[in-house]
Parts: structure tokens; C-alpha cells; sequence
């Protein structure tokens, strides 16, 4: 058993599926599910009950993820401490994002950290559009950006899947849709929709939604603020498809106006990716300094 093993094993644990996992890690399914079946062969049982949709840990499972989570941790933690042993008393970390980044990541409380552990890093912050953060990460102009995943490759950069989750329609507690399962984009097509600016990505994952399944759908308001959104939808002038954390978010603020949520059918829920990438080709290692800072990401927000 070794790190990489335990690292695919969380990742189907964390995800629950397969292909989720996969793209998580950067890796083809096949190398994964092959990983995952080498473990089980060595530990001498199944660790997970797959269906035709998803996988579950069995009891041997659960064990092994309490205990991965601690080995994975206490390596992170080793490597954080040679490094800070070996020195980076100096150097700059620049950093771009796209504005989505919050609930999923903490930035602002990842650069504490970082500062607090390497203080003589200069660290510079700034955001952009998805596309041009990781052509600048190309080109050397930033270190590590934080964005969504690129339509195709882009060269000489590493991405790596932090975030992948469903999204789902916040509309009023009165709403038709309210607490509905299983609600089919046909059925949000019918719906007059508030959503973000064209320029947002997240408005660009939806709308290709749509295009793909063939639907046209009607936008009553355009905002560009994730607040004012919920507040619109909340008011019961159209619903907004946001990921299910953001919707929890707002459902567990007690001075808000109350929202409730309809989920979305598998087979056609859009998925909100967020991908940390950084320049290095193929298999190669990221530099010291983002390592470093990856690190410092991983122990304290738990991303993979």
C-alpha cells in the first residue's frame, strides 16, 4: 500500500463515483478502478458496494478512510516541515482566481496560513476571467490559479479537479418546485430564470446545459453579485441554478428571506468544477513554492 493508492481510495470514497473520482485526480477511470481493485486484492476484501450509479464504503471501507485521512495528513504535514526546514526565505507566489471560489475555498484564510508558515514569500492576488488565468499561468505571468477546467488542455499546465458539485434551483418555499427530485432541465426550461452575467462561468456551465439538451430558456433579471441572485430567486422572480453548497449557505442564514431547493436529475445536473493548475508538464512536479502552498491548501480546507 502506498500514498497514490490511498489518495485514489479517498477520492472514490469523498466522491462516491467513479468517474467523479477521476476527474478529481486527473487520471483515466480505467487506471483508477484498477488501483482501487490492486488495494482490495492486498487488504484481502471489497472496500466499496458498486452500483450501476454510484458506490458506498463497506465497513472495511469506512475503517480504511478514517485511517487514510490520517496517514495522507501526517504526510502533508512532513513535507510542509522539510520544506520549511530547507528554507523558502524568499521568493514571490502569484496567485489568480475567478470570484466563485467561496464556500468551496477559503482563500483568504489559505494565505494566512501560508504566510504564517513562510513569511518571507511575497504573495500577490488577483482575479480574472477563467480562460485567462490559466493562459497566463502558461506564459509564466502566475504561479497557481484557481478557475474552472479548460475545454482542452492547455500547454505545459497541470490542472487538478478541487471542486465538483451538483447544482440545484433555489426558488421560494411556495414554489412549485419546491423539494422536488428528480426535476428535469425541461421542467427549469418552462421557469423564468434570474442568473449572472455571460460572463461569469457559471453562466456559461448553464447555458451550455441548455444548448446540449436542445432547450432555449427565458432570463428575467441579469445580475452580476451571487447575493443578489439568491435574493431575487428568493422573491420568488424567477429561480437560479447555483451549486448545492452556496443553496445551503443561504438556507442556513437565519436573516434571510427563506429559499428551498430542487434537485436536479442526475443524468442532466450541470456540475460546478473548480481546478487548481499550475505549470509543469505532463507527470512533472509543481515548484517548491506552489507545492508548498498546495499543502498548506490541502490540511487546511481538506480539498484533495
Amino acid at each position: 500500500m502506498d500514498l497514490k493508492q490511498l489518495e485514489y481510495f479517498v477520492a472514490v470514497a469523498e466522491e462516491r463515483h467513479f468517474t467523479r473520482a477521476a476527474q478529481r485526480l486527473n487520471v483515466v477511470q480505467s487506471g483508477l478502478s484498477q488501483t482501487i481493485r490492486a488495494l482490495e486484492d492486498e487488504l484481502g476484501g471489497p472496500l466499496f458496494v458498486r452500483t450501476t450509479r454510484s458506490v458506498a464504503l463497506t465497513a472495511a471501507g469506512g475503517v480504511l478512510l478514517e485511517e487514510a485521512h490520517r496517514v495522507l495528513d501526517a504526510a502533508r504535514a512532513a513535507r510542509l516541515a522539510v520544506t520549511q526546514v530547507h528554507g523558502l526565505a524568499r521568493g514571490r507566489l502569484r496567485i489568480g482566481a475567478i470570484q466563485s471560489l467561496a464556500p468551496f475555498i477559503d482563500l483568504p484564510v489559505t494565505l494566512g496560513r501560508f504566510r504564517d508558515a513562510f513569511g518571507g514569500i511575497d504573495i500577490e492576488l488577483r482575479f480574472d476571467g477563467s480562460a485567462d488565468l490559466l493562459d497566463e499561468v502558461r506564459e509564466g505571468r502566475l504561479d497557481i490559479a484557481f478557475t474552472q477546467p479548460p475545454v482542452l488542455p492547455v500547454a505545459e499546465v497541470t490542472t487538478k479537479l478541487l471542486v465538483c458539485e451538483g447544482l440545484v434551483a433555489v426558488c421560494p418555499p411556495k414554489h412549485r418546485l419546491a423539494g422536488a427530485h428528480d426535476v428535469t432541465l425541461a421542467d427549469l426550461a418552462r421557469e423564468s430564470h434570474v442568473d449572472l452575467r455571460a460572463d461569469w462561468g457559471m453562466r456559461q456551465l448553464i447555458d451550455a446545459s441548455f444548448a446540449k439538451a436542445g432547450l432555449d430558456r427565458r432570463i428575467g433579471f441579469e445580475v452580476n453579485d451571487m447575493g443578489m441572485l439568491l435574493e431575487l430567486a428568493a422573491q420568488g422572480l424567477g429561480i437560479a441554478l447555483v451549486p448545492e453548497s452556496i443553496a445551503k449557505n443561504r438556507r442556513d442564514d437565519r436573516h434571510a428571506r427563506p429559499v428551498a431547493c430542487a434537485d436536479i436529475v442526475e443524468d442532466e445536473e450541470p456540475c460546478w468544477e473548480i481546478v487548481v493548475g499550475y505549470r509543469a508538464r505532463g507527470d512533472e512536479a509543481p515548484s517548491v513554492v506552489v507545492q508548498a502552498f498546495l499543502d498548506v491548501l490541502v490540511r487546511q480546507a481538506g480539498v484533495p
